[in-house]
């Protein structure tokens, strides 16, 4: 069984009080609570200070382009899907540099974990509006406020159908922790929208401001029930809802294709220059 120690990667390069290090913490107490050793699993990122999430930890790991976080994954995980993969991403990265990967991988049912940090800002790149910017919200090129409706990842990805939706918070690792657990262990796609206070360049949504509205899900909740789970979706405002909102059974993209089904491809037999020569036979 893995201890923290056994997980410790580089020092974070991340401001103090940086919702980051919540997520990380989190994701650390899930890796030691879930037995997975560092060579067990695979983590994925894109570009942003999520992008550095890997890096602070010991993983088997690649740092790909801005918001080509699930493509990567995706390959990944079709090539070994015995192996847990997690994606990390930021909302700028996720919701709009990569918006389209998203759309597919939820369509797809990929068997992959993927944990947006979403602070409601592009932090990396000074502080601009994100896709998650709140109408109004005041920023070096937005110097008369935000003018379109912030995307609601929640709501999108219901409309999808995606297999297992929940929403986190940095502030709350004990929290967070579960909804990691759960997301990792589930056969499916699986989005947690993790809030996460920026506090250097998004003085709007800050500790106080999430303190004030944010609350954790009730064991009355039934995460299957569609309808519910749209109306709770939608809440985001003077309360959010944290928790697993919908879930469901739909089969992972793996278990539908034939060849890879039963044994992960990484395990099957390879001759490469067999291969070669079936190829070039078919241009002869």
């Amino acid at each position: 069984m893995p201890t923290l120690a056994d997980l410790e990667g580089r020092i974070p390069a991340w401001c103090p009080g940086c919702g980051n290090f919540g997520i990380l913490r989190a994701f650390k107490q899930a890796m030691i609570e879930l037995k997975l050793s560092p060579h067990e699993i695979t983590v994925v990122s894109g570009i942003g200070q999520s992008g550095k999430f890997p890096h602070y930890t010991k993983c088997n790991t690649f740092n790909g382009l801005h918001g080509r976080t699930l493509p990567v994954a995706t390959a990944m995980k079709l090539v070994n899907h015995a192996m847990p993969v997690v994606a990390e991403a930021g909302d700028g990265d996720c919701y709009g540099e990569g918006g389209n990967h998203l759309l597919h991988a939820i369509r797809r049912n990929i068997d992959v974990s993927l944990f947006v940090h979403d602070n409601q800002i592009y932090g990396l790149t000074k502080g601009q509006a994100s896709p998650t910017s709140m109408e109004g919200m005041m920023t070096k090129i937005n110097p008369h406020g935000v003018v379109c409706e912030p995307l609601n990842p929640m709501v999108f990805a219901l409309a999808l159908d995606c297999s297992f939706v929940a929403r986190g918070y940095a502030g709350d690792s004990e929290h967070l922790t579960r909804l990691m657990k759960a997301a990792i262990n589930h056969k499916g796609f699986a989005l947690i929208d993790i809030l996460q206070p920026c506090v250097t360049f998004n003085l709007v949504n800050t500790y106080g401001w999430f303190k004030q509205r944010v609350y954790r899900l009730g064991d009355d909740y039934d995460p299957e029930d569609k309808e519910q789970a749209l109306q709770k979706a939608a809440e985001f405002g003077d309360r959010i809802p944290i928790g697993i909102i919908y879930r469901n059974n739909r089969a992972p993209m793996n278990d539908r294709i034939p060849l890879i089904a039963s044994t992960p491809l990484v395990k099957q037999p390879f001759e490469p220059l067999e291969v070669a020569q079936t190829i070039l036979n078919d241009f002869f």
